[in-house]
């Protein structure tokens, strides 16, 4: 067996030496957030190196996205909220049927009906569109989107039954997109375009996968 001997005291790095490392690291750290981490993730962009790396146009898309997508959020619940004043009562009973008997009788994602869909929307220079697929969590569908006479900025995000919310991508001046959707959750999972461009543009969305229903939300 060997004996591991204990290092001299000359090899150990003295305190000196341990605060210049630690103040080393954090001035790298602080250089890593100001040139690379606020202008990818919040577009801003204090040195300019962001702007010379294309960082700074990548975080005010993610900015700009969610705070559309947050505006119209809110204007789809302040529509919503005169109606629960109305005098109008919910059919609650019908709606814990329906999702018992998803959970219970439905059972996993899988025994969702399989179906396939084609929907479009045109919008005006500045207008809006929401479509939303309802998914069981882990139910799949395929898709693909095409904005035909122009570019759109999008967000293909998803709210939960039990009010949770993710976003899945984000784009902005894009022509088209395809790709699969897993639902994280029970819910509404779907794409929220908008069109930026100073002619109509026409959305053309195709889908095809496990989901109950599709439908146009705003």
């Amino acid at each position: 067996m060997f004996n591991s001997q204990a290092p001299a005291p000359g090899d150990l790095p003295s305190s000196k030496q341990l605060v210049k490392s630690t103040v080393i690291a954090a001035a790298a750290a602080a250089v890593i957030l100001v040139t690379i981490v606020l202008p990818s993730e919040y577009g801003i962009d204090p040195t300019g190196t962001g702007s010379v790396l294309g960082l700074t146009e990548m975080g005010e898309i993610k900015t700009q996205l969610a705070e559309e997508a947050e505006d119209d959020r809110q204007k789809a619940q302040e529509v919503k909220s005169p109606a629960a004043t109305s005098g109008t009562v919910p059919q609650q009973g019908s709606s814990l049927m329906d999702r018992l008997f998803r959970e219970l009788v439905a059972g996993t994602a899988h025994a969702q009906e399989m179906r396939q869909d084609k929907m479009s929307v045109t919008l005006k220079p500045g207008e809006a569109t929401e479509i939303k697929l309802t998914m069981s969590k882990g139910a799949k569908a395929t898709y693909v989107w095409t904005a035909e006479g122009g570019v759109v900025n999008f967000d293909m995000h998803a709210d939960g039954d039990g009010g949770e919310t993710t976003s899945y991508e984000k784009g902005r001046a894009t022509p088209t997109e395809s790709g699969e959707m897993e639902a994280a959750f029970d819910g509404k999972h779907g794409w929220f375009w908008r069109n930026r461009t100073a002619a109509d543009v026409t959305i053309i969305l195709k889908t095809s996968g496990a989901y109950s229903d599709i439908k146009k939300v705003m």
